[in-house]
């Protein structure tokens, strides 16, 4: 294995010991996506279908159950359109999962939550981004496998670097998981942090430009809903986004994700039920398997793709900085249904997290946030834990021989209903 030092690891990468709590959440209604009352020329009903296909996979079935998500335009967020807005802070509060539409969003100007250098608003930009790292992607996890293993950092201590296929677990029988990941650092790729060591196709400067790009464009993106909800909120002005500065250190990262067809008569979850452990997580995928347990529900649903939106959802953080207003919803892996289940599925995320060295508690100074704890009957009792060691715990906790009690999120006692 290729050795590094703790300095090269980064100081978002070292594990640090912590207790184990997990916070509640509520049970939100629903919207559906076809109950957008937007001020749009066209509804999702009438516009063109093959617009939002990816003609060159095989099709997501129309027989199987799908997610309610809202379809958000990311224009109209740049835009400060009052009605896109509601539907932001519905999708944030009811689901925690929503489809973003980034086509036809060029290069923007920088309004106010949109500040120091953290990239440009640019939706087809991201698009073309997210299709360059796809087949960077192919082309990394095509190396052989011993060359992949040297860069699985897990014994030191680090959750950057490589994942083999049955590494993980995805549930306390330790039942391994169907799928790899590589985790690339945005501290390493943007000069925070020393270099960490990687295979050489991730190395060469085109490919950290193009990952610096697209680091900064997703980034650009969260920061802009951090805004919205900070506002939302009532939070002092930029709360939010000054615990999740772009040049901040933290456990940001990208990350690539394979899984393989399974065989037929034997098909189980790739990645295990979970919420996402930081704040915002900015998804692309192309075929189905995204699986998510609205809440009060007891069947899974599948997270439709569409072609020219990523998936974004929020994490275990907004929950725990806001009482549980904002929701974290818990989701999972499977193969993808249908005719899609003999091809390799691969997805590409950019994982938002709080800062290091930022408290994971309820944030102070908003009314909303203060009068949902005055209804919690004065607060919860919380855990005093780093975003760093929650991270890290809920990571190596899923991982084979890990402690899988302490992965537990804020879906836990979500599980027991």
């Amino acid at each position: 294995m290729t050795q590094i030092t703790a300095s090269q690891l980064g100081t978002s990468a070292i594990a640090h010991p912590a207790g184990s709590k997990s916070v509640s959440a509520i049970v939100p209604e629903l919207h559906h996506l076809e109950r957008d009352a937007g001020p749009t020329k066209t509804t999702a009903l009438e516009e063109d279908a093959n617009d939002l296909i990816f003609q060159d996979l095989p099709p997501f079935p129309h027989d199987v159950p799908t997610a309610p998500l809202l379809r958000l335009s990311l224009r109209k967020l740049i835009d400060r359109d009052p009605q896109e807005e509601s539907n932001l802070w519905r999708a944030c509060c009811d689901l925690g999962f929503f489809h973003l539409d980034l086509r036809g969003c060029e290069q923007s100007k920088r309004d106010s939550f949109h500040q120091d250098g953290d990239g440009d608003l640019n939706g087809n930009g991201l698009l073309k981004d997210a299709e360059a790292l796809f087949h960077l992607g192919e082309d990394l996890f095509s190396l052989p496998s011993d060359v992949k293993q040297k860069y699985d950092f897990k014994d030191q201590g680090s959750y950057f670097g490589y994942k083999g296929l049955g590494s993980g677990v995805v549930d306390s029988k330790g039942t391994k998981d169907r799928n790899e990941f590589y985790n690339t650092s945005k501290d390493d790729h943007l000069g925070i942090s020393e270099r960490l060591p990687a295979p050489a196709i991730l190395q060469s400067e085109d490919s950290r430009a193009l990952l610096k790009s697209y680091m900064q464009r997703s980034h650009a993106i969260v920061n802009l809903i951090l805004g919205q909800l900070n506002s939302r909120l009532g939070l002092p002005s930029e709360t939010l986004q000054s615990l999740h500065r772009l040049r901040g250190v933290s456990g940001d990262q990208v990350r690539w994700v394979r899984s393989p067809p399974q065989p037929t008569d034997d098909r189980k979850m790739a990645l295990g039920e979970h919420t996402d452990f930081g704040s915002v997580t900015v998804l692309f995928n192309r075929l189905g398997g995204l699986q998510i347990l609205p809440p009060g529900g007891e069947e899974w649903c599948y997270v439709k793709p569409l072609k020219g939106h990523c998936v974004v959802n929020l994490g275990d953080a907004m929950v725990k900085f806001t009482a549980g207003i904002l929701r974290s919803n818990i989701h999972r892996v499977v193969n993808p249904p249908g005719q899609q289940g003999d091809s390799t599925r691969m997805s590409l995320v950019y994982f938002a997290r709080p800062e290091d060295e930022v408290l994971l508690k309820v944030l102070e100074g908003g009314d909303m946030i203060d009068e949902k704890r005055r209804q919690q009957g004065g607060g919860v009792d919380e855990e005093h834990i780093t975003a760093k060691e929650w991270i890290m715990r809920r990571a190596m906790g899923r991982r084979a021989g890990g402690d899988w009690a302490k992965s537990a999120g804020t879906e836990g006692d979500r599980l027991k209903q």
